[in-house]
């Protein structure tokens, strides 16, 4: 069979014969709408769970209207989704100077004005305030008390002070949040670092056996805190592996967001036979594998497909190396898989969850990497680098057997494998 894998802006051509491929794993085909601008309208206007946004924008009046985006490592279809939602804010009488774009960059690096330029396209630029949440700032940050596990609540002052508050989002499997999207726009998108990590550290405890979306315990307290933070209405996307949108969901935080879980669920939840004893994935191409901070969240999926003792071959370019300091720094201190796992398990900080992942794969299974990071970056994450995918497949096939069984997944960034 061939395939070509996604890497960078490119992609990478692989052939292997059909009879020692377990399962293929990509997302389940749903048909993408044929007029998104107008289905996002539709939504705006017959929401779930809440009265239509411009009837809500009439009768509220807000003098500080505020709307919630990703940043750049999320891709979201903004030039469909923007137009139908500024025309109801046009239509309700708000002017753009009583507009406010925040940006739920989480931990992530601020937005410099050409990625807003690259994001969210001239016309918002020049039009709306657009300012980068800081997890670290804190005059940027209210107290809002305690999230139910017991610690403090920061929340961004501008969503603390707004009116009206607006969330964009796209509902994708996430690997211990259960999917992103809904209430992941304010924790952890526009909360302080703290809050992040206390929220964060409990991934420890479910990863390695995801509850329901709607038992998991990181997710139920995402939803608190966007609760107290008060969103008054969300617009939310789920799309196909070419960014597609398949479905517009809009209205109430929790049951427009529930909707599109559903339909995210049985598109990119996929089932396999049985675990492989290699696991060939793509990490879905740029912006997902800009990083290793990004590309983790595709080893993570892989893992679910391989065998104890497996071999994963993670394709992905990560032209930005490790994509934050504090990963970084776990991965280069010279600790081993188990090291690192223990300290976070005792002292979890935001970027070791991360350097967790890695060693929690790497404590069972080996992985070689198919990138443009150096080998010594890559032997810090405890891989092996491949000077190719050709010679990553004959690596993990001396590391197997030569009767070696394979799972392909050419989006495995987005689609989580369960077994059946």
């Amino acid at each position: 069979m061939h395939f070509e894998l996604k890497y960078g802006d490119g992609s990478l051509p692989l052939d292997i014969e059909q009879s020692r491929i377990l399962s293929v794993v990509l997302p389940n085909k749903r048909r993408s709408l044929a007029d998104a601008r107008n289905a996002v309208a539709s939504a705006l206007a017959q929401p779930e769970g809440t009265a239509p946004l411009l009837e809500m924008l009439i009768d509220r009046k807000p003098k500080k209207l505020v709307i919630i985006v990703n940043d750049i490592t999320r891709p979201t279809p903004y030039s469909i989704l923007m137009p139908p939602l500024i025309e109801v804010i046009e239509k309700a009488g708000i002017p753009d100077e009583n507009v406010t774009i925040l940006i739920a960059t989480g931990i992530h690096d601020l937005h410099t004005h050409e990625q807003n330029l690259i994001v969210y396209g001239e016309e918002m630029c020049r039009r709306f305030r657009i300012i980068s949440h800081d997890a670290n700032d804190s005059s940027m940050l209210s107290h809002k008390g305690k999230l139910p596990s017991g610690y403090d609540y920061w929340l961004n002052r501008i969503v603390d002070e707004a009116d009206f508050l607006i969330t964009i989002g796209v509902v994708m499997p996430h690997y211990f949040a259960g999917f992103s999207g809904g209430r992941k726009s304010i924790l952890p998108g526009v909360v302080g670092k703290e809050t992040v990590e206390r929220n964060h550290a409990r991934m420890v405890e479910i990863m390695d056996n995801l509850p329901p979306i709607r038992e998991n315990p990181i997710s139920l307290e995402m939803i608190y805190a966007a609760r107290i933070a008060g969103v008054d209405f969300i617009l939310n996307v789920v799309v196909d592996e070419c960014e597609s949108i398949v479905e517009v969901v809009a209205g109430d935080l929790e049951k427009a967001w529930y909707k599109a879980v559903d339909v995210s669920q049985a598109m990119y939840m996929i089932p396999i036979p049985e675990q492989a004893d290699i696991t060939i994935c793509s990490a879905s191409g740029f912006p997902r594998d800009i990083n290793l901070y990004q590309a983790q969240k595709a080893l993570d999926h892989a893992d679910r497909a391989t065998k104890r003792g497996g071999t994963i071959i993670l394709v992905a370019e990560c032209r930005n190396d490790y994509g934050e300091k504090v990963f970084e720094r776990f991965m280069t201190a010279g600790y081993s898989p188990e090291e690192i796992m223990s300290h976070i398990k005792a002292h979890f900080v935001i970027g070791g969850h991360k350097a967790y992942g890695f060693a929690k794969v790497a404590a069972e299974k080996r992985v070689i990497m198919v990138t443009s990071l150096s080998e010594s970056i890559v032997a810090s994450c405890f891989a092996q680098k491949a000077s190719s995918l050709a010679g990553a497949i004959d690596m993990a096939i001396a590391q197997q057997s030569p009767g070696a069984k394979f799972i392909i997944m050419p989006e495995g960034s987005i689609t989580s494998p369960v077994i059946i």
